[in-house]
């Protein structure tokens, strides 16, 4: 499942994603289990409110990779393909 962030368009980012999911561009969601809660609690009550796949991943540095990125991330969104 991972690999789908080397493959499509994408936001890391806690911020970043947080905005797109509040305007309906995201399909999935990754959230590092080693981020910090306070980032990630709400980031997982938004994916509920919206309705977007909450995808966990066992470590920053492992969704970092996964991104492209050199240092850990903890979180990122798949964005939603255009209609």
């Amino acid at each position: 499942m991972l690999e789908r962030l080397n493959t499509q368009r994408k936001v890391v980012g806690i911020k970043q994603l947080r905005r797109a999911l509040r305007e309906g561009q995201i399909e999935a969601v990754f959230a590092a289990l080693d981020a910090d809660p306070h980032l990630t609690e709400p980031l997982q009550a938004e994916c509920g409110r919206v309705g977007a796949e909450l995808i966990w991943v066992s470590s920053m540095a492992e969704l970092g990779k996964a991104c492209g990125i050199s240092v850990g991330a903890s979180a990122a969104g798949l964005l939603a393909e255009a209609e």
